[in-house]
């Protein structure tokens, strides 16, 4: 196998960030952020409101699909990252990027305008991954917004080892930081930490899924003799990193805590190794859990779960599949009815099958990759009321997705970009950006491309392993 590090087009890193200033400052014309398609910040993984999807401005055009999309995008700059699998988050003309280097992980601020680097922190990492992949870390950093109480917009960053830090987004000065895999004696997870951090009021929510102290003992992975202690989420302090509460008796999964709001009132929602979870965020009470795992021990569940008024979509694709279920709560307890649920273990009768990335939800369809891997995965429409398959396409290869407008641009993982219009009615492809070949002053991007597209203005920041691209997306004149 050719490493991707050797496909990097740029011989330099020093190189690399004059190039990538002098191409903007060319390309880059006066007023770019003027009449743009989407609104100005993407401040966690999929978004603030969990859905994966840009939220458009007033300038947009009624339908997205109407733009021009058989020109290839113009290319602004390109960021050259080290390890780790997750994209960053944007707060108005900055980029977050969170990745390591070295033994470090490291958190860069990046002018979205030339692409340069404002700043830059680090702190070291001691991790070695189980099944060789890289060292990085694997989730999104999330960003707080400036308040009288707190100061400073924070951005919050969760290691690939549990070291959970805030940093000022101006100024990159590190607030607090804490290890929450050694306080609550977390066994290794296959792949290390993967949930996104989520701030609720004064609290940031966290899952981390420890142990008791004698389970060090224990070989990393071996999640099937691992007893859990009452700590799959922790609750701290935004302000001073001061525990608040700890709740649920589960071990850690890859996806990251969402809200529910159910009869007007606030929940967390918590989709774990083995059980999706409601628990109280005011002090981590459970409320209610249902099981949801394949029942091997490799074994993963990994999407956020996609909410649509009281109902819940959660998804595996080892042997479980999906389910919907209505949540409701009375007194202090939740109830799960089912909707619909996949049959357990009949993979080829299964409607949904979702691995790394989270489906799309958009006027009561998913669109989402169902499959492990290639060659078992494709791309599909389901119906999210009654789990009916609408459409299939893209086979043989995983993909991610971010909805703009009436339009999906979906990723695969080996870095072409296909432009796709979100209907249910047949697949229906615009145009297909081929970004894994180097074209012009833009390189390519290389394997995997594990990260669903971020729009922020009118552009769109698309990650490979090595390299974040920037791109325009299609001009709109809105007179």
């Amino acid at each position: 196998m050719i490493d991707p590090r050797a496909c990097f087009l740029f011989p330099s890193r020093r190189f690399a960030s004059f190039l990538a200033v002098a191409l903007a400052l060319v390309t880059f014309p006066q007023g770019w952020a003027e009449s743009p398609l989407t609104q100005p910040n993407w401040p966690r993984f999929l978004n603030d409101d969990f859905s994966g999807s840009a939220k458009l401005t007033d300038s947009a055009p009624e339908s997205i699909a109407s733009l021009d999309w058989n020109d290839p995008p113009k290319f602004h700059w390109a960021l050259e990252v080290g390890d780790g699998y997750g994209i960053g988050v944007v707060r108005g003309e900055n980029y977050f990027h969170f990745d390591a280097t070295e033994d470090s992980e490291r958190i860069r601020k990046i002018d979205l305008a030339t692409g340069a680097v404002r700043w830059s922190r680090s702190y070291p990492l001691d991790y070695r991954d189980m099944y060789g992949y890289e060292t990085g870390p694997r989730c999104s950093p999330t960003i707080a917004e400036q308040s009288d109480d707190f100061g400073d917009a924070q951005i919050f960053t969760y290691g690939v080892a549990g070291q959970l830090t805030v940093w000022s987004c101006d100024s990159g000065e590190q607030q607090w930081t804490v290890n929450l895999n050694e306080k609550y004696d977390v066994v290794q997870n296959f792949f290390g930490v993967g949930s996104a951090p989520l701030i609720i009021g004064d609290q940031v929510i966290v899952m981390v899924g420890g142990s008791p102290e004698d389970q060090q003992s224990l070989a990393p992975g071996r999640l099937d003799r691992v007893v859990p202690q009452g700590t799959l989420m922790v609750s701290l302090d935004r302000a001073t990193g001061e525990i608040l509460w700890t709740g649920g008796d589960d071990l850690a999964s890859y996806s990251s805590p969402r809200t529910i709001t159910v009869d007007g009132k606030q929940y967390l929602l918590m989709f774990a190794r083995d059980h999706l979870w409601v628990l109280d965020p005011t002090d981590g009470k459970s409320l209610g859990k249902v099981y949801h795992r394949a029942d091997i021990l490799e074994s993963v569940n990994a999407i956020i779960p996609v909410v649509d008024g009281n109902r819940v979509l959660i998804s595996d694709c080892y042997d479980a599949g999906s389910a919907v279920y209505d949540i409701a709560v009375k007194d202090v307890n939740a109830t799960f009815e089912t909707v619909w649920k996949d049959p357990v273990g009949r993979r080829r009768s299964q409607s949904l099958r979702s691995h790394m990335s989270t489906p799309i939800l958009h006027e009561g369809n998913l669109y989402a990759c169902s499959g492990r891997n290639a060659p078992d995965s494709d791309f599909r429409c389901v119906d999210f009321a009654t789990g009916e398959v609408k459409w299939t396409a893209l086979d043989r290869r995983r993909s991610t997705a971010t909805r703009f407008g009436d339009v999906l641009l979906v990723l695969r993982e080996t870095g072409s970009l296909h432009i796709i219009r979100a209907t249910p009615d047949q697949f229906e492809e615009l145009a297909v950006w081929e970004l894994e070949s180097a074209g012009g002053d833009r390189p390519a991007l290389q394997f995997p491309c594990w990260s669903a597209p971020v729009l922020i203005g009118n552009r769109m920041l698309i990650r490979g392993d090595r390299t974040v691209l920037c791109l325009s997306l299609p001009e709109h004149d809105p007179s």
